[in-house]
């Protein structure tokens, strides 16, 4: 569960999120626990959430995150109004998640799980990218495979179990901007029920389609972001984001002062809203039976809890 948290010395407010250490072990999810805080510990982004703090306690693990009050990209596309967004929205926020992305590959890290729940805004209306559990590291040179992600946002190569680098995460891109758009993800319909084979299906085989709602450029964009040969995608060759920020999609976009944190979003969240759905919808908080905790998982939770990273607590202090 994440719930907000001050640190007492500066009275800054950060999100806390915390690994109930039950679960992790009933789920055998220490590895990606441990992964996504060494992961967080490497980034240094204003497009990406970053840890500030990492420690346990009796029962939980707990990481200090980058406070996001603003709520998640698929609350605003289907909770406020008619779903999707007008083109400058559209337009603002995927450029700056191409800039996240342009830095976490820089670092050698694909995210593999990109999707509007995991597109965060803060008070401001900038956005970052969140929940970095599935994102990996790649060996310099190498490319890895993983069929991981989520139903009908992982690219096809990743559904093929082929080998890859950085080009699951520009096809999510292109699944995010139509999505914004069209005010439903481009292989499913809005509370479709269809199942995951048939997804992939559609994925592998369909050709996406453009409503009126698509802006020439916007079309456009999509087709080369949605190209199922990730040879053929834009992102993926030599330039890698580059290439992507030079579509004429982006051409209001001043990349500069974008990533200096100086372009004022079309959309600022007002501080009294409350962009989630009631917390009765959410039903983790129920206790885990019949996990034992023991000195292996000790050794783990050492590893995790090794208090505060240096950038974000020099930025506070």
């Amino acid at each position: 569960k994440v719930c907000a948290c001050q640190v007492r010395a500066t009275g800054k407010m950060y999100a806390c999120k915390k690994l109930e250490k039950k679960r992790i072990k009933k789920r055998k999810g220490e590895a990606m626990a441990l992964n996504e805080k060494q992961i967080l510990e490497k980034v240094n982004s204003r497009f990406v959430v970053s840890l500030a703090y990492a420690y346990e306690t009796k029962d939980a693990l707990c990481l200090v995150l980058t406070i996001m009050n603003g709520g998640d990209l698929k609350f605003h596309i289907y909770n406020m109004g008619n779903p999707g967004f007008e083109d400058e929205r559209v337009v603002f926020y995927a450029a700056e998640i191409c800039c996240g992305l342009q830095h976490l590959h820089q670092e050698g890290i694909v995210y593999r799980d990109l999707k509007p729940e995991n597109i965060l805004l803060d008070d401001d209306g900038h956005i970052r990218i969140s929940d970095l559990g599935l994102a990996i590291k790649i060996p310099e040179g190498e490319t890895i495979r993983g069929r991981v992600g989520t139903v009908g946002y992982m690219a096809p190569e990743v559904i093929n179990n082929e080998r890859y680098t950085f080009s699951p995460d520009w096809w999510g891109l292109g699944c995010l901007v139509y999505e914004m758009i069209e005010g439903q993800s481009p292989f499913r319909a809005r509370k479709e029920r269809v199942k995951r084979e048939e997804v992939e299906k559609r994925v592998q085989e369909d050709q996406e389609l453009y409503s009126d709602k698509f802006s020439e450029d916007a079309r456009a964009i999509c087709k080369m972001l949605l190209a199922k040969d990730p040879k053929q995608r834009l992102g993926c060759g030599a330039d890698g984001a580059a290439e992507v920020k030079r579509h004429p999609f982006f051409r209001t976009i001043n990349f500069k002062r974008l990533e200096a944190g100086i372009m004022t979003p079309s959309f600022v969240p007002d501080p009294r809203a409350v962009y989630c759905k009631d917390v009765l919808d959410i039903e983790q908080f129920s206790t885990v039976k019949g996990v034992n905790l023991d000195q292996t998982d000790n050794d783990f939770y050492a590893k995790f809890a090794t208090g505060s990273v240096s950038i974000p607590w020099q930025n506070e202090v």
